[in-house]
This record gives structure tokens, C-alpha cells and sequence, in this order.
């Protein structure tokens, strides 16, 4: 059986994506609690994202997690929803500002492999919580797995220094097992390197080769003047 305290894989040097879209909408609400749940990074919000750190919820429902939010003790990133919800297959759960740092890994917690062993992970890391129960009947979508897969090749995209693909036990062992043992790893790491389809849509792709193509110097560079 797996052992989510060994999930961790580091981007590698190519194959980064160009740009990615993702599907997301802002949980409805949720504005309210950033301020009760979140920090202001101590690092810088793009140079210094060096980790995306996958949780699993131990819960059944998206509203079930974000009361961690709206009781100001947790916070995350992004939720991913269960089979039973309608945004299931349609779209991921925007739950705190990027630029902010989450609250969903303590901060005493370190790895070795992970940043060199640097704590306060929450201001060097983005979080992606997945809805799932954590038991062994609850079984995680293949949607789910595609969709946890889109948010990091999303942060791949747009992070420079983006590295580390890492478990929540990885980091917290003692304490967390998430996202599990039943959590496809070795399938998301597949998808984060190969992609499960166009990173952007063809309509907006043909838009910006256009504007490429429109934006590039005619001649052989230089400067007049």
C-alpha cells in the first residue's frame, strides 16, 4: 500500500507549460474570512512559491472544509469537490488569495527534500485541498485527480521557482496522513508532466499567436533614434 508520507515530486527542468487556464470561481463568501484565516506572505508572492502542497479534507463536502476557514483555524488555496456536488466536473473552488499565505500546514512543520528543510511552509507553499473522506469506500475521481493535476500545472506556468509537488504527510507525518494512501500519486504526477489536454483553450491559443505574431519586430532588432 502507499505511504503518503513518501508523496513528493519536483518539476522537472523542461516541459514547463507556456500558460495555463484553469476553471475556478470564488466559493461564495469566502472573501470574508481572509482576513481571519490568511497572512500577508513573508516571502514574495511569485519569486518565492517554491512548493504546492495536496491535502485531502477527511470530509464530505466543500462547505464542510471551508468552516476551517470561517472559524479563522485553517485555509487553503483551492477546493476540489466530490462526486456528490455540482461543481464536480465543472470547476475548482477558489478559496484565498494566491498571493496570501494559507493557513494549511503548521508552522514548525519542514522536510529535508522540500525547500531544503525551510519552515513556515505556508509562506513559501500554495494549497490545494481535495474533498474526499478519507475512508476507504470513499474513492477518489478520476475528475478530481485531473483537476488537482490543472491547479499545478497552473502554478508551474505562472511560478518561476515553483518545485516541489508534495503530500501533507510529507511535511506533518505525526500528525496527517493526507491526502492517503488511496490518493492516485503516481497518476497526478503523470498528468502534472504530460497534461490531460489543451493547458489552453484553442480559441484563445489562435488569439495569442496573433497577437505574437502581430507584436514581433520585423526586422533584425535594434534600436533607432
Amino acid at each position: 500500500m502507499a505511504d503518503p508520507r513518501a508523496y513528493q515530486f519536483d518539476l522537472p527542468s523542461d516541459g514547463k507549460p507556456a500558460d495555463v487556464t484553469l476553471a475556478e470561481f470564488w466559493y461564495p463568501g469566502v472573501q470574508q474570512f481572509w482576513e481571519g484565516s490568511t497572512s500577508r506572505r513573508i516571502f514574495d508572492p511569485i519569486l518565492g512559491v517554491r512548493a504546492v502542497v495536496v491535502h485531502a479534507t477527511a470530509g464530505g463536502s466543500s462547505d464542510g472544509a471551508v468552516s476551517v476557514m470561517r472559524d479563522g483555524t485553517a485555509s487553503f488555496h483551492w477546493l476540489v469537490p466530490d462526486e456528490d456536488e455540482d461543481a464536480h466536473g465543472k470547476f475548482v473552488w477558489a478559496c484565498a488569495p494566491e498571493a496570501r499565505a494559507a493557513w494549511h500546514v503548521r508552522n514548525s512543520c519542514s522536510h529535508p527534500d522540500v525547500n531544503g528543510g525551510t519552515a513556515k511552509v505556508n509562506h513559501w507553499s500554495l494549497g490545494i485541498e481535495v474533498v474526499n473522506r478519507q475512508a476507504g469506500a470513499d474513492a477518489f475521481s478520476e475528475w478530481q485527480v485531473e483537476a488537482t493535476a490543472q491547479i499545478i500545472r497552473y502554478c508551474w506556468a505562472k511560478y518561476p521557482n515553483l518545485q516541489h509537488i508534495v503530500s501533507h504527510a510529507r511535511l506533518d507525518p505525526d500528525r496527517r496522513s493526507d491526502p492517503g494512501s488511496s490518493f492516485p500519486w503516481s497518476r497526478l504526477r503523470q498528468l502534472v508532466r504530460q497534461g490531460a489536454g489543451d493547458d489552453v483553450p484553442p480559441g484563445v491559443a489562435r488569439i495569442m499567436n496573433r497577437t505574437v505574431r502581430a507584436t514581433r519586430a520585423p526586422g533584425g532588432g535594434g534600436c533607432e533614434g
